[in-house]
């Protein structure tokens, strides 16, 4: 919702400054919307009248430490001139208080609303009056809240309130949001708050939790009737972990909350603020001298290191399935005789997928569905029988948004087909935030940890999450000759054990693979179409068109553009073909054929159906009525090829819609549809040995029975060869 006041300080700044030229920046958005665009502007605007020439978005040290040294502090006597004093109005705005008229009048408007700034922020006991100090201006000019936002929490507003108040005057000690959540902001002002109550001067104290600050945590341990600021900044640090205590002295009800906690994180439970109970408060690793009972690691596990890891107290070790480099770290994917290995020397194994997982524009719902066909197979693979836990991994600072936007559709395409089309568990790898966002979405039953990058924004501010199983704390080495092994040190809390036994591995020779397309993808069209052409199907247009029909708006697709699409998913032809082990041909087929007819009349069909008009059509890619489809994916479930909730004539508009919308969900629907129809011809199970004939008669149920029938698969036999033979050159 636009603001007439915050609109008008966008005005001023580009009436003022040249449409943003004078400040370096582009003209705003007069938009009446707060942001961090105006913000920079305001600070680029501060700036300039300050006389510093190198502008900047950020208000750093150097115009921090200019106001003091030129102003002192910010009010009606030293205010040099109404452009600056609007600059400070039109701050206060954007921020939510009354800037008066962004007249250039430090008047009782702006006093009233610097006083409340102040209030807001904790400060108003060192900062008496209506005067601006720099650190006030710096928090002024940013975009944190210094009242309750989003459903904070009140009780850690006032925590805030209090951090900034007592230390506003430290040095390093900069103003942090009263906003009433937890943040990276907050979680490192907790750490200056200890150093400078453990004594460390200005330029020592630094926020980072070193060796200085845990030994002196060491010596605070507090405990039932601790009060004063040892007892205040522990229940604090638990109310920051979401922990249902009072904040100030140290009462019995904080007690029985740090026992919960204590229990929780399987630290020993001794219901006081120890050492341990703080160190897992205020950094997520914790104490890095605790010892785990499960690591993970990058390193064959022989039977040298398997003795040295148990020797060393540990149970259960994570393992890759799968490396998809040839060259870096050898060792990482799990090695033929490794699981043996660990099955005899009586330890247990969970399994990690992990391919690049690096940055937001790995994540998508189609590279989840993809990894997760990989995980099953590569599981299969290594034998791990069903109810095994696959932990994916998230190997990256995922931001909240990116979390949103690429992460939790990447779990649910990962969830889908675990979840069809196995009897895996799904788990996720990563951040706390990540893992809490992915399991509170229903994506994850456990979560391994990442707790050592501690300064993951994902990380710093963020409970353990409530589902975690593994918690990966410290990088160490265990063991000496032969069997010394480099591992992560992880804690366990019980929910996953991984596995101690494995089925015999499964035989994935003579399977699909992807498609080389570099290699064949024009050989591949050019014999597609010269196919095509030779039964009456040109490369555009067709039986249903009139010569002057507007073909590409009436959504009819080119031979090129059938193929292209096709490709396009060949991932997930080859995973379905591998996973159904029979050949992706007989799926592309069809796939392509309805592609490439598709016309006017399954338009129209399309839009019956979402107009109400009509219950069911065939659509999508593969052009598969919803009824069809329904049965094919009973049938599979009640042969335990596939899982799930039996489907009813009830569920025909969600199938017709997720038919429509979801090529994915369309073309595995074709895949079931083809094993289904094996079933009604009384035909065997279709495999990487099904004749040409049995081939012929499948694809020609696909299209019903009769003599139209017949042709159809008279004609998708043809294009099935001629896609096979290129299926056939990529596997070699």
């Amino acid at each position: 919702m636009a603001d007439e006041m915050v609109q008008r300080a966008q005005r001023f700044i580009n009436t003022t400054y040249n449409n943003g030229a004078t400040l370096g920046i582009s003209k705003l958005d007069e938009n009446g919307q707060t942001g961090w665009p105006v913000m920079y502007a305001l600070t680029r605007a501060l700036q300039y009248e300050m006389g510093i020439t190198a502008l900047s978005d950020s208000f750093g040290p150097t115009t921090l430490a200019k106001i003091g040294e030129k102003y002192g502090k910010l009010d009606e006597t030293t205010i040099p001139s109404a452009n600056f004093c609007r600059v400070i109005q039109s701050a206060l705005y954007c921020k939510g208080y009354d800037g008066g008229e962004i007249d250039g009048k430090y008047n009782d408007r702006v006093k009233d609303a610097v006083v409340k700034l102040n209030q807001n922020m904790g400060v108003s006991g060192t900062y008496p009056g209506s005067s601006l100090w720099p650190k006030v201006v710096k928090g002024l000019f940013n975009m944190d809240a210094y009242v309750t936002v989003s459903n904070g929490s009140d009780t850690i507003r006032t925590i805030q309130q209090w951090l900034n108040g007592r230390y506003i005057l430290r040095k390093d000690f900069y103003v942090i949001p009263c906003d009433g959540h937890h943040s990276r902001d907050v979680a490192k002002s907790m750490l200056f708050a200890i150093q400078y109550e453990l004594g460390m001067a200005d330029g020592v104290a630094n926020g980072v939790f070193g060796p200085g600050t845990q030994s002196g945590l060491k010596s605070h341990t507090v405990s039932t009737g601790t009060t004063g600021v040892w007892a205040q900044l522990f229940t604090a640090a638990m109310v920051l972990n979401k922990r249902n205590v009072p904040f100030g002295n140290f009462t019995s009800a904080v007690q029985s909350g740090v026992e919960t906690f204590q229990s929780f994180s399987k630290l020993p439970v001794t219901g006081k603020g120890d050492f341990q109970t703080w160190a897992s408060l205020l950094v997520s690793y914790g104490d890095q001298s605790r010892k785990g009972t499960a690591c993970d690691g990058v390193t064959m596990i022989t039977p040298a290191r398997a003795q040295a890891l148990k020797d060393a107290g540990y149970k259960y070790i994570g393992r890759y399935l799968f490396n998809p480099s040839t060259t870096s770290l050898p060792e990482k994917q799990i090695q033929p005789g490794e699981l043996a290995t660990i099955k005899d020397y009586g330890l247990s194994c969970f399994p990690i997928f992990q391919t690049w997982s690096r940055s937001a524009n790995y994540f998508s719902p189609e590279q989840g569905t993809a990894d997760a066909f990989r995980a099953i197979e590569w599981a299969q693979y290594h034998g791990f029988k069903p109810g095994t836990i696959i932990y994916f991994a998230v190997d990256y600072d995922a931001m909240d948004g990116e979390v949103t936007e690429f992460v939790l559709p990447h779990f649910r395409g990962i969830m889908r087909t675990i979840g069809e089309s196995s009897g895996y568990g799904v788990g996720v790898y990563g951040p706390r935030n990540v893992c809490q966002r992915v399991a509170d979405a229903g994506y994850a039953a456990a979560s391994f940890v990442s707790d050592m990058s501690s300064g993951f924004s994902g990380n710093l501010g963020y409970p353990l999450p409530t589902n975690w199983a593994f918690d990966q704390i410290s990088t160490i080495k265990v063991g000496s000759g032969a069997g010394q092994i480099e591992i992560d040190n992880n804690i366990v809390s019980g929910r996953d054990f991984g596995q101690s036994s494995f089925n015999p591995g499964a035989d994935f020779g003579g399977l699909d693979t992807d498609l080389d397309k570099a290699a064949y993808r024009d050989a591949l069209l050019k014999d597609v179409q010269a196919y095509l052409v030779s039964i009456g199907v040109p490369e555009t247009g067709g039986e249903n068109w009139e010569p002057d029909d507007d073909w590409a708006t009436l959504g009819g697709i080119s031979t090129t553009k059938a193929v292209d699409l096709v490709l396009s998913a060949d991932w997930l032809f080859t995973s379905l073909a591998r996973q159904l082990r029979l050949r992706k041909a007989l799926i592309q087929a069809p796939v392509l054929w309805e592609l490439r007819k598709m016309n006017p009349f399954d338009v129209a069909a399309d839009e019956a159906v979402k107009k109400g008009l009509d219950d069911d059509c065939s659509t999508g890619w593969g052009q598969i009525f919803a009824w069809v489809t329904i049965e094919a994916r009973n049938y599979c479930r009640e042969q335990g090829i596939i899982n799930g909730s039996p489907l009813t004539n009830d569920d025909i508009p969600t199938v017709w819609k997720q038919l429509n919308e979801d090529p994915t969900y369309n073309i595995r629907s074709v895949a079931y549809l083809t094993l289904y129809n094996a079933h009604q011809i009384g035909a065997p199970r279709p495999s990487l040995t099904t004749t040409p004939a049995q081939t012929q008669a499948l694809l020609a149920r696909y299209n019903g029975t009769g003599d139209d029938a017949a042709k159809y698969g008279r004609e998708l036999l043809g294009l099935y060869n001629q896609l096979e033979n290129y299926n056939m050159l990529s596997r070699g």
